[in-house]
């Protein structure tokens, strides 16, 4: 009995990791065709038909490649950092429900799971600057350090205020108070402002100052080459999949969408997540980098203030209708 459990265990795993591991793949081919389309260009087109393999291309040469290790890095969390990193990005998938049955381990605190992930990830970066012995790796990762301090103050209150309307913190029910309404519309500043954390909480442009080529010459992935540097790589998209259904769960309905039931449930949480998906790539086609003390500025003396705000004045309000949830209130109004 036990070993059948085993096996159930590690089939159902690979049954996440491999769907995951293609879809991030062709996600960067993906964003690779629509910035070149945005820009003008002409992108992938020559591996296989209109460049449909090129992921399989990449992952195959990262594969092939020679492993450096440098001389003077500490070798053992050198080889660690990757893995660490990208199996930190795998787990919270565990979590995330595609529908209401749709999920591998329904946690009563799926959503707090998720963000003590996602915040665990730095540890990774933080430990390849410093193994790597290099000043521009080390203050690549210093960097990375320093944002996810700034943003998660405001990432942390805003789950608080999502919370605190639905009284629970598993992704479910967050996902079914929003039957009647979306949180999108009565939280829009949240938002808006949760648009803007992940992608500073993803190192993605207009903020992926870790690995700014300008001045640091790739951050703490510069030392690395091959495998090590595909997981830090799948890592972070497979970070940016993550946020983007973080979004869809807690201000798009998850799997709800108006006066439209005959879709899979399923069908309608991908085509959301793709479309949060696509705003990263927008984003980073479009938009400049920003300066570092801009950055640092933002999150510090706006951004968190503005949520601690928002957060007090939900309570208020809540309270001043004896406590009822937001879906309590929208229903007797």
């Amino acid at each position: 009995m036990t070993i059948f459990y085993i096996f159930e265990i590690f089939f159902l795993t690979l049954a996440i990791i491999l769907p995951l591991l293609i879809t991030v793949a062709f996600f960067t081919l993906s964003e690779r065709k629509l910035m070149a389309s945005i820009q003008r260009r002409v992108g992938p087109n020559v591996v296989g038909v209109y460049g449909l393999l090129q992921p399989l291309a990449d992952g195959l040469k990262l594969i092939l490649k020679e492993t450096i290790i440098p001389s003077r890095s500490e070798r053992i969390l050198f080889i660690a950092a990757p893995g660490y990193t990208f199996f930190l990005s795998l787990i919270p998938w565990g979590v995330i429900p595609f529908s209401q049955t749709s999920v591998f381990a329904d946690v009563r605190l799926s959503l707090l799971f998720i963000f003590a992930c996602t915040s665990l990830g730095v540890y990774g970066v933080l430990i390849a600057g410093w193994a790597s012995n290099s000043r521009y790796a080390f203050l690549g990762a210093i960097r990375s350090a320093a944002q996810v301090i700034a943003y998660e103050l405001p990432l942390g209150v805003i789950i608080s205020t999502i919370g605190l309307l639905v009284g629970s913190y598993n992704l479910i029910d967050i996902i079914l108070a929003q039957k009647i309404i979306w949180f999108m519309f009565p939280l829009f500043p949240l938002f808006f402002v949760f648009l803007i954390i992940i992608l500073i909480e993803t190192n993605r442009s207009p903020s992926d100052l870790p690995e700014s080529e300008s001045e640091l010459v790739a951050g703490y992935t510069m030392d690395y080459s091959a495998v090590g540097f595909a997981m830090f790589f799948l890592g972070e998209y497979s970070n940016m999949l993550i946020m983007s259904t973080m979004v869809v769960c807690l201000f798009l309905g998850g799997w709800y969408f108006p006066l439209i039931n005959i879709l899979m449930p399923e069908l309608v949480f991908s085509i959301k997540v793709v479309l949060i998906s696509f705003y990263f790539i927008w984003v980073r086609a479009t938009v400049p980098r920003i300066r570092y003390d801009f950055l640092m500025n933002l999150g510090w003396k706006k951004l968190l203030p503005f949520t601690f705000a928002f957060f007090i004045f939900i309570s208020s309000f809540l309270f001043s209708v004896n406590g009822l949830p937001l879906n309590s209130v929208f229903l007797l109004s």
